[in-house]
C-alpha cells in the first residue's frame, strides 16, 4: 500500500464520517489523488461510504450503519448542539431546544427529521398534545459524540444558515 494510502486510511480512521472535500482539504491531496486512492480503498474493504444529505462520508469498516448515519449527522454543529442538548435535558420540547441553541425552529426541524430518520431522535406526543424529543440510544449517542466535531468550513456554513434564519424570523415577525 502506497504512503498516501496510509494516510487517507489512518485519517479516515481519526475521523470517521469526514466527508470528501473536507479529506481533501486535511489531507493536502489532490482532490482526484484522493478519490483514486479511496476507490482503491473501497475496493478493499478497507473504508466504507454512506451517502447521506449532499456528501459522501468515509468510515472505518467496523461503523454499523445507525452510527455512519450518526457520525455523519454529528458533522454538523447544529445537529451536534441537539444531541448535547437533549443528553442533558431530555425529554425537551422543540421550541425550548431551538431558543436554547439559538435556532430558528425552522433549522431545529431539518435537523430534527435528518435525527429522527437516523433513528437517533424520537418525538413523541405527550397527553396534552405536545410534542417531546428523546434520544433513541444515549449512552451510543454520547460515546460517539466524543468521536466527532464539525470542521470549521461546516461550522461556518451551520453559522451562516442560523443568521440568514434568524433574519428570514425578524423580516417575518416585522411584517406582523
Amino acid at each position: 500500500m502506497t504512503t498516501t494510502r496510509e494516510r487517507i486510511r489512518a485519517h479516515v480512521g481519526e475521523t470517521p464520517g469526514i466527508h470528501f472535500n473536507a479529506l481533501v482539504r486535511e489531507t493536502g491531496f489532490a482532490p482526484g489523488q484522493v478519490q483514486y486512492h479511496l476507490r482503491r480503498l473501497l475496493g478493499d474493504g478497507e473504508v466504507t461510504v454512506e451517502r447521506l444529505y449532499g456528501r459522501s462520508h468515509y468510515y472505518p469498516p467496523e461503523y454499523d450503519v445507525w452510527e455512519r448515519g450518526a457520525l455523519a449527522l454529528f458533522r454538523r454543529e447544529t445537529a451536534r448542539e441537539t444531541m448535547f442538548h437533549l443528553l442533558e435535558h431530555e425529554p425537551a420540547r422543540p421550541e425550548r431546544v431551538a431558543s436554547a441553541l439559538g435556532v430558528a425552529r425552522s433549522t431545529l426541524e431539518w435537523h430534527l427529521s435528518h435525527l429522527a430518520e437516523q433513528e437517533l431522535v424520537e418525538k413523541r406526543t405527550d397527553r396534552r398534545g405536545r410534542v417531546r424529543l428523546y434520544l433513541t440510544h444515549p449512552e451510543r449517542t454520547a460515546r460517539l459524540l466524543r468521536r466527532t466535531s464539525p470542521s470549521f468550513p461546516d461550522r461556518m456554513v451551520d453559522r451562516f444558515v442560523r443568521l440568514v434564519d434568524g433574519l428570514l424570523d425578524e423580516a417575518g415577525s416585522d411584517r406582523s
